[in-house]
């Protein structure tokens, strides 16, 4: 699914009215984020647990990309009107702004790509389906791939602290990060027999970092005041905490993945959860049950705002990211479809926009497939306070089929990865 060509020639009264249709497909609810406080004294304005934005690391991709693609993925991609209040669109290159507190700082100058002519390829460390080895083996359509598995959250001791856990009636204790450790154990020799290389995140339910909440309490306080926030000292604790398991353990992943691995694609292997969960040792069960899929993209008006979320989003668009990202997304939800059975997963907010063409695949700026300098697949199928869900928990993993409330049918797990292992293969199949 390439970057469709309807915007191939721009006015700029058009790019504005399509800039703000776009942004009202991608507006988020009126409680759902607070606008960052800007304070001009600040060199930067970033997301919790972020470093100084480094936009030198745009320099290898100097005339990587033509104006019409660029403007096509802010329009149809990152998807945000307001993106375009920090970039200044040339004829031959856009002027970024690169500090939101210093309004009148100096702007990262990228060039374009001349229309007609090859554009540079820049460095990177993942590769395109037609930069890999032609197949040998039509039986081993992952070769000479390197794939990394990342189960979400953490599970274990940290499950209550992260909020994903809680305690069915006649079931185990269901703890999201160590369900998907169980998706990434039935994953990966699948991808192995496949031809290819598989690294995980983590193998067990501990956090991908050594840093804990107590050491966060100054960043914690500093967060509640940019957010315009209370910050009394049980709401900094909690904060701590928030900060942990939603920044710091996920930033240590992705230092892992883009510093050491460095993989040609990620897999984020999530299970999803259906309206309010009620009190963890009393939940409140869900007749629904769904699947969707993540690209990256849908950035809001508070994220373009944070310094290093822009350059995250501009980075993955420079290096055409997308136009492999999505259709390997489109590749995997059209197999999980039919090994889950399950319908699509509607957002009714505006933190997610539908790729168009797509019922399963919904593009949204996480932190995960934000940070990944890399193609990311982001999978959230079942409803894991659903009943029949749970008790497909509860059975474990097994071989061949069983008889689970009431239906014949493999494990959970293994239907999961299966899904994901056939989508893969059909992707990179094509390979010649």
């Amino acid at each position: 699914m390439a970057l469709s060509r309807r915007f191939t020639k721009f006015t700029r009264r058009q790019l504005l009215a399509a800039a703000a249709g776009v942004l009202s497909a991608c507006r988020r609810e009126p409680d759902a984020a607070v606008s960052p406080a800007v304070d001009p004294a600040k060199e930067w304005l970033l997301s919790p647990g972020s470093a100084a934005p480094d936009w030198s690391l745009l320099d290898p991709f100097q005339e990587s990309i033509t104006r019409a693609d660029f403007e096509r993925g802010m329009l149809e991609v990152l998807s945000n009107g307001a993106l375009w209040q920090q970039v200044e669109v040339l004829d031959t290159e856009a002027r970024i702004r690169m500090s939101t507190p210093q309004l009148n700082g100096p702007r990262y100058t990228l060039r374009f790509a001349a229309p007609g002519r090859p554009a540079t390829r820049g460095t990177r460390y993942w590769r395109t389906l037609g930069e890999l080895p032609p197949l040998s083996d039509s039986t081993k359509p992952l070769s000479d791939l390197h794939i990394v598995l990342d189960p979400g959250h953490i599970g274990g001791a940290w499950a209550q602290m992260e909020e994903r856990w809680f305690q069915p009636p006649n079931a185990p204790a269901v703890k999201e990060g160590e369900l998907s450790l169980r998706a990434a154990r039935a994953l990966a020799p699948m991808l192995e027999a496949l031809g290819a290389r598989v690294s995980h995140t983590r193998t067990r339910p501990e956090p991908a970092t050594g840093i804990r909440p107590g050491q966060l309490l100054a960043e914690a306080r500093e967060s509640l005041l940019q957010d315009r926030k209370p910050a009394d000292e049980e709401e900094i604790r909690r904060e701590a905490e928030r900060l942990f398991y939603r920044a710091h353990e996920i930033r240590g992943r992705g230092t892992l993945v883009n510093e050491t691995l460095r993989p040609d694609l990620v897999i984020c292997l999530h299970f999803n959860a259906d309206g309010s969960w009620g009190r963890p040792e009393n939940p409140i069960l869900s007749p629904r049950n769904h699947l969707h899929i993540l690209a990256h993209g849908c950035i809001g008006p508070d994220e373009a705002m944070l310094d290093d979320q822009r350059l995250e989003g501009l980075l993955r668009l420079v290096q055409h990211t997308p136009d492999t990202e999505l259709p390997l997304c489109s590749a995997v939800a059209k197999r999980m479809r039919e090994s889950t059975g399950l319908p699509p997963y509607h957002y009714f907010g505006g933190n997610a926009r539908l790729v168009p063409g797509e019922t399963y695949v919904w593009t949204r700026n996480l932190l995960a497939n934000r940070i990944y300098r890399c193609p990311v697949i982001f999978c959230e199928p079942y409803v894991m306070n659903n009943e029949e869900t749970i008790a497909r928990f509860t059975a474990g993993d097994y071989e061949g089929l069983a008889d689970v409330a009431g239906v014949v049918r493999p494990s959970i797990f293994r239907e999961y990865a299966s899904g994901v292992a056939k989508g893969l293969r059909d992707y990179f199949s094509a390979r010649i």
